[in-house]
Protein backbone atom coordinates (compact mmCIF):
# COMPACT_ATOMS: atom_id res chain seq x y z
CA UNK A 1 0.00 0.00 0.00
CA UNK A 2 2.90 2.55 0.64
CA UNK A 3 4.14 1.86 -2.80
CA UNK A 4 1.28 3.19 -4.49
CA UNK A 5 0.87 6.19 -1.69
CA UNK A 6 3.91 7.70 -2.03
CA UNK A 7 6.56 7.89 -4.33
CA UNK A 8 10.10 8.33 -3.53
CA UNK A 9 9.07 9.71 0.00
CA UNK A 10 7.14 12.12 -1.18
CA UNK A 11 2.93 11.61 -0.83
CA UNK A 12 1.18 11.70 -4.14
CA UNK A 13 -0.77 14.59 -2.73
CA UNK A 14 2.58 16.22 -3.49
CA UNK A 15 2.66 15.49 -7.05
CA UNK A 16 -0.64 17.08 -8.03
CA UNK A 17 0.18 20.35 -7.12
CA UNK A 18 3.73 19.85 -8.97
CA UNK A 19 2.29 18.64 -11.90
CA UNK A 20 0.13 21.58 -12.05
CA UNK A 21 3.22 23.98 -11.64
CA UNK A 22 4.72 22.43 -14.30
CA UNK A 23 1.44 22.65 -16.42
CA UNK A 24 1.50 26.40 -15.92
CA UNK A 25 5.85 26.48 -17.00
CA UNK A 26 4.97 24.94 -19.74
CA UNK A 27 2.29 26.98 -20.83
CA UNK A 28 3.74 30.35 -19.86
CA UNK A 29 7.17 29.13 -21.70
CA UNK A 30 5.86 28.22 -25.20
CA UNK A 31 2.47 28.60 -25.51
CA UNK A 32 2.35 32.23 -26.55
CA UNK A 33 4.40 30.72 -29.78
CA UNK A 34 0.89 28.42 -30.57
CA UNK A 35 -1.64 31.16 -30.18
CA UNK A 36 -3.01 33.17 -32.95
CA UNK A 37 -2.55 36.02 -31.28
CA UNK A 38 0.04 38.43 -30.19
CA UNK A 39 -0.18 39.48 -26.46
CA UNK A 40 -0.22 43.57 -27.46
CA UNK A 41 -2.59 42.48 -31.00
CA UNK A 42 -5.79 44.51 -30.65
CA UNK A 43 -8.11 41.83 -31.46
CA UNK A 44 -12.35 42.51 -30.86
CA UNK A 45 -13.74 44.71 -28.90
CA UNK A 46 -13.04 45.60 -24.78
CA UNK A 47 -14.13 42.98 -22.57
CA UNK A 48 -15.78 40.26 -24.71
CA UNK A 49 -17.35 37.25 -23.67
CA UNK A 50 -15.19 33.66 -23.76
CA UNK A 51 -15.73 32.16 -27.09
CA UNK A 52 -13.65 29.64 -29.85
CA UNK A 53 -11.84 32.72 -30.61
CA UNK A 54 -10.76 34.16 -27.52
CA UNK A 55 -11.25 31.52 -25.05
CA UNK A 56 -10.82 33.72 -22.09
CA UNK A 57 -12.63 36.97 -23.70
CA UNK A 58 -10.66 40.25 -23.94
CA UNK A 59 -9.49 42.74 -21.73
CA UNK A 60 -10.00 46.52 -21.42
CA UNK A 61 -8.29 47.60 -24.78
CA UNK A 62 -9.62 44.46 -26.87
CA UNK A 63 -6.81 42.07 -26.68
CA UNK A 64 -6.69 38.27 -26.26
CA UNK A 65 -6.89 37.85 -22.34
CA UNK A 66 -5.29 34.18 -23.12
CA UNK A 67 -2.24 35.76 -24.97
CA UNK A 68 -2.03 37.82 -22.45
CA UNK A 69 -2.33 35.51 -19.20
CA UNK A 70 0.72 33.30 -20.75
CA UNK A 71 2.71 36.27 -21.60
CA UNK A 72 2.35 38.06 -18.55
CA UNK A 73 3.04 34.62 -16.91
CA UNK A 74 5.98 34.27 -18.01
CA UNK A 75 7.40 38.17 -16.84
CA UNK A 76 5.74 37.30 -13.56
CA UNK A 77 7.04 33.82 -12.91
CA UNK A 78 10.59 34.77 -14.42
CA UNK A 79 11.12 37.49 -12.46
CA UNK A 80 9.89 35.56 -9.09
CA UNK A 81 12.33 32.86 -9.81
CA UNK A 82 15.02 35.41 -10.42
CA UNK A 83 14.65 37.07 -7.45
CA UNK A 84 14.44 33.93 -5.39
CA UNK A 85 17.32 32.68 -6.79
CA UNK A 86 19.35 35.36 -6.24
CA UNK A 87 18.17 35.76 -2.86
CA UNK A 88 19.03 32.53 -1.75
CA UNK A 89 22.64 32.55 -3.42
CA UNK A 90 23.38 35.83 -1.45
CA UNK A 91 21.13 34.94 1.43
CA UNK A 92 22.84 31.43 2.11
CA UNK A 93 26.14 32.61 1.11
CA UNK A 94 26.03 35.26 3.61
CA UNK A 95 24.53 33.06 6.11
CA UNK A 96 27.03 30.32 6.03
CA UNK A 97 29.82 32.87 6.34
CA UNK A 98 28.72 34.40 9.43
CA UNK A 99 27.62 31.25 11.40
CA UNK A 100 31.27 29.69 10.50
CA UNK A 101 33.59 32.88 10.90
CA UNK A 102 31.66 34.15 13.89
CA UNK A 103 33.11 37.09 15.84
CA UNK A 104 32.63 40.31 14.48
CA UNK A 105 31.77 39.10 11.19
CA UNK A 106 28.52 37.59 12.15
CA UNK A 107 27.78 40.65 14.85
CA UNK A 108 28.26 43.02 11.78
CA UNK A 109 25.74 40.81 9.59
CA UNK A 110 23.20 40.16 11.67
CA UNK A 111 23.02 43.68 12.70
CA UNK A 112 22.53 44.90 9.56
CA UNK A 113 19.88 42.49 8.53
CA UNK A 114 18.19 43.29 11.42
CA UNK A 115 18.59 47.18 10.83
CA UNK A 116 17.64 46.23 7.10
CA UNK A 117 14.23 44.41 8.54
CA UNK A 118 13.20 47.35 10.74
CA UNK A 119 11.89 48.79 7.58
CA UNK A 120 8.23 47.57 6.20
CA UNK A 121 9.19 45.94 2.84
CA UNK A 122 6.33 47.72 1.33
CA UNK A 123 6.99 51.01 2.53
CA UNK A 124 11.06 50.58 1.64
CA UNK A 125 9.81 49.22 -2.08
CA UNK A 126 7.45 52.70 -2.50
CA UNK A 127 10.26 54.94 -1.28
CA UNK A 128 12.91 53.68 -3.86
CA UNK A 129 10.57 53.14 -6.57
CA UNK A 130 9.42 56.90 -6.39
CA UNK A 131 13.14 57.98 -6.12
CA UNK A 132 15.14 55.47 -8.71
CA UNK A 133 11.74 54.31 -10.93
CA UNK A 134 9.89 51.26 -11.30
CA UNK A 135 12.41 49.78 -13.65
CA UNK A 136 12.54 46.00 -13.82
CA UNK A 137 16.13 45.96 -12.02
CA UNK A 138 15.26 48.30 -9.44
CA UNK A 139 11.79 46.04 -8.47
CA UNK A 140 14.45 42.70 -8.79
CA UNK A 141 17.43 44.66 -6.49
CA UNK A 142 14.68 45.63 -3.64
CA UNK A 143 12.78 42.26 -3.83
CA UNK A 144 15.73 40.66 -3.68
CA UNK A 145 17.44 42.52 -0.77
CA UNK A 146 14.19 41.70 1.51
CA UNK A 147 13.97 37.94 0.31
CA UNK A 148 17.86 37.05 0.93
CA UNK A 149 17.53 39.07 4.76
CA UNK A 150 15.16 36.05 5.69
CA UNK A 151 17.30 33.30 3.74
CA UNK A 152 20.14 34.57 5.60
CA UNK A 153 18.28 34.08 8.92
CA UNK A 154 17.52 30.92 7.91
CA UNK A 155 20.74 29.87 6.74
CA UNK A 156 22.60 31.21 9.50
CA UNK A 157 20.78 29.29 12.55
CA UNK A 158 20.51 25.76 10.55
CA UNK A 159 24.93 26.09 9.82
CA UNK A 160 25.39 26.88 13.65
CA UNK A 161 23.27 24.24 14.80
CA UNK A 162 24.94 21.78 12.18
CA UNK A 163 28.03 22.95 12.98
CA UNK A 164 28.18 22.16 16.46
CA UNK A 165 27.27 17.96 15.55
CA UNK A 166 30.30 15.07 15.35
CA UNK A 167 30.74 14.84 11.79
CA UNK A 168 31.80 18.58 11.42
CA UNK A 169 34.29 18.18 14.11
CA UNK A 170 35.41 15.27 11.97
CA UNK A 171 35.71 17.12 9.25
CA UNK A 172 37.80 20.12 11.11
CA UNK A 173 40.34 17.55 12.66
CA UNK A 174 41.08 16.26 9.19
CA UNK A 175 41.76 19.82 8.21
CA UNK A 176 39.20 19.83 5.87
CA UNK A 177 39.25 23.78 4.42
CA UNK A 178 36.93 26.23 5.02
CA UNK A 179 34.81 25.41 1.56
CA UNK A 180 34.55 21.75 2.11
CA UNK A 181 33.15 22.20 5.44
CA UNK A 182 30.70 25.06 4.49
CA UNK A 183 29.73 23.19 0.66
CA UNK A 184 29.89 19.30 1.65
CA UNK A 185 29.09 19.22 5.17
CA UNK A 186 27.42 21.87 6.52
CA UNK A 187 25.04 22.90 3.29
CA UNK A 188 24.15 19.68 2.15
CA UNK A 189 22.34 19.02 5.72
CA UNK A 190 20.55 22.11 5.87
CA UNK A 191 19.33 21.98 2.12
CA UNK A 192 15.82 20.56 2.25
CA UNK A 193 14.75 23.52 4.78
CA UNK A 194 16.50 25.91 2.67
CA UNK A 195 14.49 24.33 -0.74
CA UNK A 196 11.22 24.79 1.53
CA UNK A 197 12.56 28.54 2.26
CA UNK A 198 13.55 28.59 -1.28
CA UNK A 199 10.05 27.59 -2.82
CA UNK A 200 8.40 30.40 0.08
CA UNK A 201 10.24 33.55 -1.57
CA UNK A 202 9.46 32.74 -4.76
CA UNK A 203 5.73 33.12 -3.64
CA UNK A 204 6.36 36.07 -1.57
CA UNK A 205 8.73 37.61 -4.62
CA UNK A 206 5.57 36.67 -6.40
CA UNK A 207 2.93 38.12 -4.66
CA UNK A 208 4.82 41.40 -4.20
CA UNK A 209 5.37 42.17 -7.41
CA UNK A 210 1.98 41.55 -8.18
CA UNK A 211 1.21 43.81 -5.52
CA UNK A 212 3.30 47.01 -6.73
CA UNK A 213 2.39 46.22 -10.16
CA UNK A 214 -1.79 45.89 -9.11
CA UNK A 215 -0.74 50.18 -7.58
CA UNK A 216 0.64 50.90 -10.80
CA UNK A 217 4.47 50.51 -9.85
CA UNK A 218 5.71 47.12 -11.02
CA UNK A 219 6.45 46.11 -13.76
CA UNK A 220 6.49 48.35 -16.65
CA UNK A 221 3.94 48.68 -19.68
CA UNK A 222 4.34 47.96 -22.41
CA UNK A 223 5.28 44.14 -20.64
CA UNK A 224 2.05 42.21 -19.02
CA UNK A 225 2.00 40.99 -15.92
CA UNK A 226 -0.27 39.53 -13.68
CA UNK A 227 -0.73 41.85 -11.24
CA UNK A 228 -0.85 45.05 -13.57
CA UNK A 229 -4.16 42.79 -15.55
CA UNK A 230 -5.67 42.39 -12.36
CA UNK A 231 -5.17 46.20 -12.04
CA UNK A 232 -6.08 47.03 -15.47
CA UNK A 233 -9.54 44.86 -15.78
CA UNK A 234 -10.53 45.44 -12.21
CA UNK A 235 -13.28 48.01 -13.76
CA UNK A 236 -15.01 44.94 -15.37
CA UNK A 237 -15.80 43.61 -11.61
CA UNK A 238 -18.64 46.21 -11.77
CA UNK A 239 -20.17 44.63 -14.86
CA UNK A 240 -20.09 41.21 -13.61
CA UNK A 241 -17.45 40.34 -15.89
CA UNK A 242 -14.05 37.48 -15.45
CA UNK A 243 -11.73 39.20 -17.05
CA UNK A 244 -9.65 40.30 -14.24
CA UNK A 245 -10.29 36.89 -12.33
CA UNK A 246 -8.12 34.83 -14.56
CA UNK A 247 -4.61 36.71 -13.86
CA UNK A 248 -5.81 36.87 -10.24
CA UNK A 249 -6.45 33.17 -10.27
CA UNK A 250 -3.28 32.21 -11.83
CA UNK A 251 -1.08 34.15 -9.09
CA UNK A 252 -3.47 32.51 -6.17
CA UNK A 253 -2.87 28.65 -8.28
CA UNK A 254 0.72 29.38 -8.27
CA UNK A 255 1.11 30.52 -4.72
CA UNK A 256 -0.68 27.82 -3.16
CA UNK A 257 0.63 24.75 -5.45
CA UNK A 258 4.01 26.31 -4.19
CA UNK A 259 3.42 26.29 -1.03
CA UNK A 260 1.45 22.88 -0.90
CA UNK A 261 5.28 21.75 -2.17
CA UNK A 262 7.28 23.13 0.44
CA UNK A 263 4.93 22.15 3.33
CA UNK A 264 5.60 18.61 1.70
CA UNK A 265 9.52 18.68 1.64
CA UNK A 266 9.25 19.93 5.65
CA UNK A 267 7.09 17.28 6.41
CA UNK A 268 9.37 14.56 4.34
CA UNK A 269 11.93 15.76 6.28
CA UNK A 270 10.62 15.48 9.67
CA UNK A 271 9.81 11.95 9.16
CA UNK A 272 13.06 11.32 7.66
CA UNK A 273 14.45 12.38 11.18
CA UNK A 274 11.85 11.14 13.13
CA UNK A 275 12.91 7.54 11.80
CA UNK A 276 16.64 8.19 12.25
CA UNK A 277 15.65 9.00 15.84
Amino acid sequence: MTRFTRLRGFPLSTWLPLGVLVVITLAVAVGPAFLPYRAEEIVGDLWEPMSWAHPLGTDQLGRDMLARVLEGGRTSLSLAAVIAGLAFLFGSGAGLTAAFLGGWVDTALSRAVDLLMAFPPLIFALLTIAVLGNSIPVLVTVLTLFEALRIFRLTRSLAMEIAVQEFVAVARLRGEGIGWILFREILPNGMVPLMAELAIRFVFGLLFLSSLSFLGLGVPPPAPDWGGMVRDNAPAVSFGLSAPLVPAAMIAIVAVCVNLVADSLLHTRGRSRSAEG
